[in-house]
């Protein structure tokens, strides 16, 4: 009769300690961020990047809910791409509108899009030769993202942007480059994968070497600058 229980004990703690780990209380303060976020993205966010993130708004905006680009940027550089915005582009700086918690909670929520973890292929070096880099850029890259990556309206990310340059890193770049974003015009470049444009690793370094080279104010035409 002991023996019975202590078994009987034993099986109603594992069952209150299981339902305890699924009723979501240890992820409470992560879902209150979550709803809090979405709170921020619906007031803020959803007209241009759209209620499910995917550029979809009325006002054309950066696809930000999708695996690739989840997958190559950390929670800092959604925090930094927030706050500091894309200076001459429709994506303002929401540093000075919003609070470090609304902005961490905006984040909490963008984070929630990622169903999954990729592991990408990136070469521990990336150097490439800028020179080479803005051949290959004008045949492939320039008829979306513009002359000397000055972005397109409703085609391409500005990608020689002062706020992008400094809060995005080369792999990021060279991982976007070669992968793409799926679910929208930015197909993959790199050889081996799906898209049209077959790249080698190499020609990949390149394009982000000429990316990185490019000096906004000098290389850009002016009527490419929005104000």
């Amino acid at each position: 009769m002991k023996k019975i229980l202590i078994g009987s004990y034993i099986v109603i703690i594992i069952g209150v300690i299981f339902g305890i780990g699924n009723s979501g209380i240890f992820s409470n303060t992560n879902s209150k961020a979550i709803a809090a976020g979405e709170k921020v993205y619906n007031k803020n966010c959803l007209v241009c990047h759209g209620q499910k993130g995917k550029g979809e708004g009325p006002k054309v905006g950066t696809a930000l809910n999708n695996q690739n680009f989840l997958n190559a940027v950390s929670d800092s550089d959604l925090y930094n791409y927030v706050k500091f915005g894309r200076e001459g582009t429709g994506m303002p700086a929401y540093g000075p509108r919003l609070s470090e918690k609304d902005i961490n909670n905006l984040v909490v929520f963008m984070r929630d899009w990622q169903t999954e973890e990729i592991d990408f292929d990136v070469p521990k070096t990336i150097s490439g030769d800028p020179e080479v880099g803005m051949k290959k850029y004008n045949v492939y890259c320039l008829n979306c993202h513009g002359e000397a990556g000055a972005g397109k309206f409703k085609m391409g990310t500005a990608l020689t942007n002062p706020q992008y340059l400094k809060y995005t890193t080369d792999k990021q770049i060279w991982i976007t480059t070669a992968y793409g974003r799926e679910e929208t015009r930015m197909g993959p470049s790199l050889k081996g994968l799906e898209g049209v444009r077959q790249l080698k690793k190499e020609e990949l370094s390149d394009i982000v070497g000429y990316i990185r080279s490019v000096n906004v104010k000098e290389d850009i035409p002016k009527d490419y600058l929005k104000p």
